[in-house]
């Protein structure tokens, strides 16, 4: 038999996704599988999901998983990581589960420099609820809550929690990256490994952005969808804002 190349991550389970078509979930829990397999913490990983579509993490990773309130993520990675310092700790959240109801728990974990990985999903609305916008929709976005556009000076202007987290001392990791073509999906996953990394030398919290396409509620086909995360860009730039992780050290 020929020999087989490209095989499904090992932590991943055999699982049809349910995700929207376009969506960028089923992206990033692969590349999140893989980081996972590749630094050999599937047996001590602990997984903590929240509301939103990422509480689904549970059907498709197979590492232990927790479901926290909503926005508690980081209060129980907290919990679970200093109960048992052994774990791999990581939540899996989305841009209003960590940046609004979360944002004291998310905030005060990296600035208390908590040795949890958190990775918050950016789409700039709820999904799961409707559409809302949530503290990262972009101003004149249409959504269920700004039908005509949001206005910052009535609703503020968008929370970029990459920037806010890398000037935190607490903070060994923090960038934004993106799952819209080939090229970024590496970026990620290398960015996501290193937010890992940041926990498992014990440099401080680790902490990845991942803007998110969203067709259903952007009201897109995919592809669109797809080409709108290059628009979003100009608002979240894409990058690597802190890096205190050196991958050759133990």
């Amino acid at each position: 038999m020929p020999e087989k190349f490209f095989h499904p991550p090992k932590s991943l389970k055999d699982t049809p996704f349910h995700y929207c078509p376009g969506c960028s979930h089923s992206i990033a829990h692969r590349v999140l599988c893989e980081v996972i397999d590749e630094l050999g913490i599937q047996e001590k990983a602990l997984g903590i999901a929240s509301i939103g579509c990422s509480c689904f993490l549970y059907f498709y990773i197979d590492v232990d998983i927790v479901e926290a309130p909503h926005g508690r993520a980081c209060a129980a990675a907290t919990g679970a990581k200093r109960a048992n310092p052994d774990m791999v700790v990581f939540t899996y959240q989305g841009d209003g589960d960590f940046g609004a109801i979360g944002w004291g728990e998310s905030f005060h974990a990296a600035l208390r420099g908590e040795k949890i990985t958190a990775i918050m999903m950016n789409n700039t609305l709820y999904g799961m609820t409707g559409g809302q916008a949530s503290p990262t929709t972009i101003p004149e976005q249409k959504t269920t809550t700004t039908p005509f556009g949001k206005d910052p000076s009535e609703s503020g202007y968008p929370l970029r929690a990459a920037e806010i987290l890398a000037g935190l001392e607490g903070v060994a990791f923090s960038g934004r990256f993106a799952l819209n073509n080939p090229k970024r999906i590496l970026e990620t996953k290398k960015a996501i490994k290193k937010a890992f990394l940041a926990q498992i030398k014990g440099l401080g919290f680790g902490f990845v952005e991942i803007l998110s396409a969203c067709p259903i509620n952007w009201k897109m086909d995919p592809i669109s969808a797809l080409k709108r995360v290059d628009e979003l860009t100009q608002v979240f730039p894409l990058g690597t804002f802190k890096d205190e992780v050196k991958e050759g050290q133990p």
